[in-house]
């Protein structure tokens, strides 16, 4: 990680400059509005490009783990993606559900929001005990 060395001596230096700023501004008066804008601009365009410099370290070694992750992703996704389809075919909506809990004999339940009623006994259909 050796991109956060270098913010670190960044953020010093970008927090000192941009208090310094209005100080500035303050004691040098511009009698054109336009040119106090375009030294702000080029300003911004010089914070930017320090931000993009330091940034630059930290994206590479995104893209190097991104990279080094994907054979493993792609595998994951052609094993688990028909079982999570099967799974989300079995769940109506998911919004109707609690957050999944842990019994204390380790089963994990689901349940529903509104509760489902229970379904009325048909007649013909009774079950002798």
């Amino acid at each position: 990680m050796v991109y956060i060395g270098g913010m670190k001596r960044f953020a010093p230096l970008a927090l000192i400059a941009l208090l310094a700023l209005p100080v500035q501004a303050e004691e040098t008066p511009k009698p054109d509005a336009q040119k106090g804008l375009s030294l702000m601009e080029e300003g911004a365009r010089m914070l930017l490009r320090g931000l993009m410099s330091e940034m630059e370290p930290a994206m590479e070694d995104l893209k190097g783990l991104a990279e080094d992750m994907q054979p493993a992703l792609r595998q994951f996704v052609d094993e688990m993606g028909p079982a999570m389809t099967d799974l989300l075919g079995k769940i109506d909506d998911v919004t109707a559900y609690h957050p999944p809990e842990m019994l204390p004999n380790g089963d994990i339940i689901m349940r529903r929001k509104v509760p489902l009623l229970p379904d009325a006994p048909q007649e013909g259909n009774e079950i002798e005990l």
